[in-house]
Order: structure tokens, then C-alpha cells, then sequence
């Protein structure tokens, strides 16, 4: 097969992701369980023939970046069709790639299941709000959602910096600049200084990987702009502490201050098999209070999911237990998925109907 026919086949089959992987058949991931796309094993000089077309679709990309780094992450569209964010890489010797499909049109968070008090948090006007989860979980997908929120309710500058761009933005009530990394910069931490200097009230920033990027997030954040990000993390403690941690120990302190002052919420999301197949999105909010500034501060970090759940009765958080909960009662997961991927399983066990 041509590369194009299996990007044309995985979307009518309505995969996300797509593995041209050597020794395997190519598979396409749909509704989180892998189905081939072509039935014989894909050859070493197979799968490179079919990287190699990836790159001619792409166009302006250099196949070298992949040759000499080992790894190369890219995005590109076919026509009337949708964009595709690539991963191609080296692996024993020979090269693979996965693929994610991004539709042409921004998502409707109705129709992904963007909890209301998720995108209520695009009010804001400053300060630090972070979407987190594992990889595939939909974190870019939420951060297009509240940038398409913002750009659509008032004016202003939204800059993104993306490895690569997914979602295309239109100019609507703000302007939107978007670069992507590395054609438009080096690095997110190069860019994201630049960006300071293009008057933005809005940054999105597509991932903090790394002490330099999340402090210079902060300064972003403390000289009064909104800045949006993401992290590979489970839980706000978790995430609170990988930051910190990031840092070297004697920083840490000024850091807690730092992050209890302007960090506004943390988003955490995961996609959870459905009891009729696909999979159920599971949202945590933990919107920042007095309380949690002052264990964010103190390092008392082990206490704020009591406080998440605490602050569910006046509908300004949310508990991912107390989702995963609300979804096995409402029969759309099993009991075992719901224990899986709690935050407590063990305080979740306990509130489980017999």
C-alpha cells in the first residue's frame, strides 16, 4: 500500500493513531485497540520506502533531522482531508514511525466531553493553568478548546509554541501566532523568551520538558500574562512536585513561592476504556485556593486531593475518583477499569457498590 491509502483507510476507519512499525503489520489504533491496516508484515525496506513518502508529503522537512538525531517529530495535511502529527525514528537499526490524526476543524469540547468547569477556566486573565496526563490522553485537544475559547470571546494576542502544531487557529476577536518548534525556533525555552517580547496576553505553551522552559513559564506567568501548558503527569500533587523537582534543591523553596502565587488550576485528564467499547475522557480540576497556595508553599503537596474533594460541593473542583465513581453508576465503565485508573483505588474500592 501507499502511505497515503493507509492514512485514507485509518481515517475512515476512524483510527487515531497509525504504526508502521518493521516486523508487524501496519496497525491503526481505533477507539484504543490496535486493528491492521494492511495484512502482510511490513518489510525494513518497506517501512522506509513509506517514511520516506512522509516526508515528501511534508514537503519543506528534512529527512536528514531523522537520519542524524535518530528521532524527528513533524506535522502535515492532506488535502480536504485532516493533518497528521508524525514521529518518525530509528529503532534496531532500521525506522518506524507512529502517526496521530488531527482533524482540519478545531474539536467541540461538547462533543469530547470537555467538563464545563474546564472551559470556564479560559476566563482567566493571568496567572499559570496546566493540563496533564499520560501520552495520547487528549491534553492537546483541551488546550485547542480553551484557545479557541479565548480567541472567540475577546481580542488580544495568543501566541502557541507547538512540537509540531496540531490545530490550526484562525484570526476570530484575537490574533493568534503560531510557531512551531524547530522550524520557528530551536527550542521552547528560546521561543517562549521570545515570546515575552511579541506583547502576547496569551501564550500556550505545548509542553514544559525541561528546568529552563518551566522556569521561564513562571516568569511568564508572574509578569501577568495567561499561560497555558501540559505536563506527562497523573494528579495535581504530582505535578506541583515535578516541577519542583525539576529544579535544583537549593531553588526548590523560591520555586514553591513561585508556582503557589501563579499557578491558577491543574487539569488532569485520562481516557478510560467504555463497558460498550471506545473510551470515556475522566477529568480532575484543581483550581488554586488560599488552602492550596498554602501547601503548594509549605510542600505539603500529600494534602491537596482532600482539598480537591472538598471543594467538589461547590462545583470548583473536580476528583477523578469521584468521576471514575460516577461513571461506573452510571454503567459506561466496568469496576476494574474504574479501580485501575484511580488516583485511591483503595479509598475507591470502598465507595464501589457490592
Amino acid at each position: 500500500m501507499e502511505l497515503r491509502e493507509i492514512l485514507e483507510k485509518t481515517r475512515a476507519m476512524g483510527g487515531s493513531d497509525i504504526f508502521i512499525i518493521p516486523g508487524s503489520p501496519v496497525m491503526a489504533k481505533v477507539n484504543g485497540c490496535l486493528k491492521p491496516v494492511a495484512e502482510e508484515r511490513a518489510l525494513p525496506a518497506e517501512t522506509e520506502r513509506l517514511i520516506r513518502q512522509t516526508y515528501e508529503l511534508a514537503r519543506e522537512r528534512d529527512m536528514r533531522l531523522l537520519m542524524e538525531n535518530g528521532d524527528d517529530d513533524f506535522s502535515f495535511s492532506l488535502e480536504r482531508m485532516c493533518r497528521f502529527r508524525c514521529n518518525a525514528y530509528q529503532q534496531r537499526g532500521t525506522l518506524a514511525a507512529s502517526y496521530r490524526v488531527v482533524a482540519f476543524g478545531l474539536p467541540d469540547p461538547n462533543a469530547v466531553h470537555i467538563p464545563p468547569l474546564v472551559m470556564e477556566l479560559a476566563e482567566k486573565r493571568n496567572g499559570m493553568i496546566l493540563v496533564t496526563g499520560p501520552a495520547g490522553s487528549g491534553k492537546s485537544t483541551t488546550l485547542a478548546c480553551m484557545v479557541d475559547r479565548i480567541n472567540a470571546t475577546r481580542a488580544g494576542h495568543i501566541i502557541t509554541i507547538e512540537d509540531p502544531i496540531e490545530y490550526l487557529h484562525q484570526h476570530r476577536m484575537s490574533l493568534v501566532s503560531q510557531r512551531e518548534v524547530p522550524n520557528d525556533a530551536p527550542t521552547f525555552a528560546r521561543a517562549l523568551r521570545a515570546a515575552l517580547r511579541q506583547a502576547p496576553d496569551v501564550i500556550m505553551l505545548g509542553e514544559m520538558r525541561d528546568h529552563e522552559t518551566m522556569q521561564t513559564a513562571i516568569t511568564a506567568a508572574e509578569t501577568g500574562h495567561l499561560l497555558l501548558s501540559s505536563l506527562h503527569t497523573i494528579g495535581a500533587a504530582k505535578t506541583i512536585d515535578r516541577i519542583v523537582d525539576a529544579f535544583p534543591a537549593n531553588q526548590q523553596g523560591q520555586v514553591r513561592i513561585q508556582l503557589s502565587m501563579v499557578l491558577r488550576a491543574v487539569i488532569s485528564q485520562r481516557l478510560v476504556p467504555a463497558r460498550e467499547g471506545g473510551q470515556v475522557p475522566v477529568f480532575e480540576v484543581m483550581t488554586v485556593n488560599s488552602a492550596i497556595q498554602n501547601m503548594i508553599r509549605d510542600g505539603k503537596t500529600h494534602q491537596i486531593d482532600n482539598v480537591i474533594y472538598s471543594g467538589m460541593a461547590d462545583r470548583t473542583m473536580l476528583s477523578m475518583d469521584n468521576e471514575l465513581l460516577r461513571l461506573f453508576k452510571e454503567g459506561r465503565i466496568t469496576k476494574e477499569n474504574a479501580l485501575l485508573y484511580a488516583i485511591n483505588p483503595d479509598a475507591l474500592r470502598k465507595r464501589l457498590p457490592m
